[in-house]
């Protein structure tokens, strides 16, 4: 029986996935394919490149502040232009590619398709002609797929396609596509795992906060951007063989200081299901 995992984006809050891969290994449960879209793919891609969930939650504590920006460079600092309609605000999101390019080098690794490890999946949407794509390291075998999977891309490419998160992020040019956050059409890219010849698929995302008298703009920005996102995703969610869903305490989308809150909300929410989720995998 083989085991997929889909991580959900969600901002700063993505390394709880490290979190959830921690829980798995410390249950000996083996990941046999993996995929992430936006922040759920940066950690799909560490992993899949042999990361283990430790380091990639100190890569993360290390290079939060380098992938948003802080003071009037803070990856925040474009709404405030786009509301004053101007452009300067907009990221190219060039550190994110350089990063993770970087990082896949350490790991003997620059274009996805030479990922060994396992197969992975990460969707971004083409906003030219409105289309997913998939940037995938192993073909499936799927009728009239022809186009929409993606091998020859660098990993840093890749992971800044799917980030490029809509009025924050210029879209991600390569070859004839711009692309954009793969959370605009998959956010949890169960379907695309499975695909891979997988059995059985896990899906993680997030609960959308409660909204009260106390909320601020982005604590509503917030619960909007996962409603929309569980919404987007709810074919995906429906086709996984079962979810694990992360409270995380209300944490902004580029709230680096609740990265260690973050990692440890996605530990503790994985031990709790750890006997259902074993009871899954053991169902034939």
């Amino acid at each position: 029986m083989k085991l997929g995992i889909a991580l959900s984006g969600g901002g700063i809050r993505g390394i709880a996935h490290a979190g959830v891969l921690k829980a798995l290994e410390e249950n000996n449960i083996k990941i046999d394919a993996i995929g992430g879209t936006s922040s759920g793919a940066l950690i799909a891609g560490l992993y899949a490149l042999g990361y283990s969930p430790e380091n990639i939650y100190e890569l993360f504590k290390k290079y939060a502040k380098n992938i948003i920006g802080t003071g009037k460079n803070s990856i925040i600092a474009p709404i405030s232009h786009i509301l004053r309609k101007e452009n300067a605000g907009f990221r190219k999101g060039e550190n994110i590619e350089e990063l993770f390019d970087a990082l896949a080098k350490q790991k003997g690794v620059t274009k996805i398709s030479q990922i060994t490890k396992m197969p992975i999946s990460i969707p971004a949407v083409d906003i030219k002609n409105g289309k997913e794509y998939i940037f995938t390291n192993h073909m499936p075998h799927e009728k009239n797929a022809y186009g929409k999977y993606i091998m020859d891309i660098s990993i840093g490419k890749a992971l800044r396609a799917t980030s490029s998160f809509p009025a924050v992020f210029y879209p991600c040019d390569f070859k004839e596509h711009k692309f954009l956050d793969g959370g605009a059409l998959d956010n949890v890219p169960v379907i695309e795992v499975k695909k891979q010849g997988i059995d059985k698929v896990l899906a993680v995302n997030f609960k959308a906060d409660e909204i009260t008298q106390d909320s601020n703009y982005m604590d509503i920005a917030m619960r909007t951007i996962d409603l929309m996102g569980n919404k987007i995703a709810e074919e995906n969610l429906k086709q996984s063989d079962y979810i694990v869903t992360i409270t995380t305490d209300k944490t902004g989308l580029l709230d680096i200081k609740k990265v260690d809150s973050c990692y440890q909300y996605g530990y503790i929410a994985t031990m709790k299901e750890i006997d259902k989720i074993k009871e899954i995998i053991q169902e034939k």
